[in-house]
């Protein structure tokens, strides 16, 4: 009736980490599909248009607007809803995984590339 119950025990602490760490890599996931899909919606824009150049002026004109008028108070689980990030402040690295979007000068510089 007895079995070995040294093969049945989970590490809790494996668990606790294994817990912690997969909904944090599942919004990145999430983040980088949703920045992909920016720039496919972008390379598609300049492909219908046959004109690039046109979709990075719409792009700069929408950022440099942008700039006067970030939210101070924005929530960022609305971010998604904007064409340019309508939040504050500089972001890091780090931060930049978690953004639904590209940045604006990122959008421009692969539609600039298209144009090569």
């Amino acid at each position: 009736a007895g079995g070995n119950r040294e093969n049945n025990n989970s590490n809790p602490i494996i668990l606790l980490v294994l817990a912690v760490i997969a909904p944090l890599a599942a919004s990145i996931i999430q983040m980088s599909i949703s920045r992909s899909r920016e720039y496919a919606a972008d390379r598609g824009a300049a492909e219908l248009t046959g004109h690039p150049e046109w979709l990075i002026s719409a792009l700069q004109k929408l950022d440099y607007y942008a700039q006067g008028s970030r939210l101070q108070n924005a929530d960022p689980s609305s971010a998604h809803m904007f064409i340019v990030n309508p939040l504050s402040g500089v972001q890091s690295n780090f931060s930049s995984l978690f953004r639904t979007h590209p940045s604006t000068q990122d959008r421009i510089d692969a539609l600039e590339e298209l144009m090569r």
